[in-house]
């Protein structure tokens, strides 16, 4: 009964959810195949065969999977792949595309429940697979795959490191509960970021531990966090520049501090290197607490479509 009760909204409006043993078994292997030779492409650095097997509407840019498969073909060559779950999602019977689609999967309160949420999602079937890679540098793997004419094709491409620094989530989420207690909350809000980065195997997924973490890191924001509506006004190398994202972002198995903000001359790099500097050195001094949980710090000068990029270690920072 507490399962109809929470799938009842979901069927009400064409979205259905199967996990595991409640897949027909012919669906499930349908689906881990098609997710085990897509991971078999990848970790072989095959691109053309990722695209040529991908929805048009991913194949007309592949640009920034591309990139990912490079970056982690790696990683996810390093061991055989486990299966850590699999999802039918069942959206055929909407009559248009859903501005955001609500897909439950499991018990109500039970601590297996999974939900996911998905916008602007067109009418169709698709799943979704997450299967870890348990190498020298782990690897989770998710992706969402589209029934297309009857065969299962590539629509989401979503690796994600589980550890930075020889450190998992569970390791950033009781630093940051440390940081929180001590009252640095900006060193706190970054590792609540960063554990829920290697925690959650994508950011529309949701389940009670998921939830929690959210709750905790949303408590948490600090007030003075800057973004594209509400920047921060920063004064360096004699200039005032609008900082628009402060980030926690992992670099060859270390974390660093990007700093992106506003700067009209970021295509030429003769200044633009000589503000990165002076930008980085003031974010710094502004959140002094920030040399406990970075290796370095990034500045991103942005103009427009122009961007120019400079990173300095944080023991060079005097």
């Amino acid at each position: 009964m507490a399962f109809l009760l929470l799938a009842l909204p979901a069927a009400l409006e064409g979205q259905t959810c199967y996990s595991g043993s409640e897949m027909d078994a012919a669906s499930k292997a349908a689906i881990d195949n098609a997710a085990s030779h897509f991971l078999s492409l990848s970790k072989n650095g095959d691109v053309a065969g990722l695209r040529a097997n991908s929805i048009p509407a991913l194949s007309g840019d592949f640009s920034s999977i591309e990139q990912a498969v490079v970056t982690n073909k790696d990683a996810l060559g390093a061991a055989p792949p486990t299966l850590v779950g699999s999802y039918l999602l069942d959206a055929s019977d909407a009559k248009a595309p859903l501005s955001r689609a609500d897909f439950y999967c499991g018990i109500y309160n039970s601590p297996d429940r999974t939900a996911f949420y998905i916008p602007n999602l067109p009418p169709g079937r698709y799943a979704l697979v997450i299967q870890k890679v348990n190498g020298k540098n782990p690897i989770t793997l998710s992706l969402v795959l589209q029934n297309v004419g009857g065969a299962w094709k590539l629509a989401g491409f979503y690796p994600r490191q589980d550890s930075i620094a020889g450190h998992n989530g569970d390791w950033y989420l009781n630093k940051a509960r440390q940081d929180k207690a001590q009252g640095k909350l900006h060193d706190a809000w970054f590792n609540y970021l960063t554990a829920w980065d290697l925690t959650a195997p994508v950011n529309f997924m949701s389940t009670p531990q998921l939830d929690k973490v959210a709750s905790e890191m949303q408590s948490s924001r600090p007030s003075d966090m800057p973004s594209e509506s509400a920047p921060l006004s920063l004064t360096a190398n004699g200039k005032t520049f609008r900082v628009t994202e402060l980030s926690a972002v992992p670099v060859d198995n270390k974390l660093d501090l990007r700093v992106r903000y506003q700067n009209p001359n970021a295509g030429d790099s003769n200044i633009a290197f000589q503000d990165n500097m002076a930008v980085i050195r003031a974010i710094v001094a502004k959140y002094p607490e920030v040399r406990d949980t970075f290796d370095a710090v990034i500045a991103r000068a942005v103009n427009g479509g122009q961007e120019y990029g400079s990173l300095l270690p944080m023991k060079d920072i005097k």
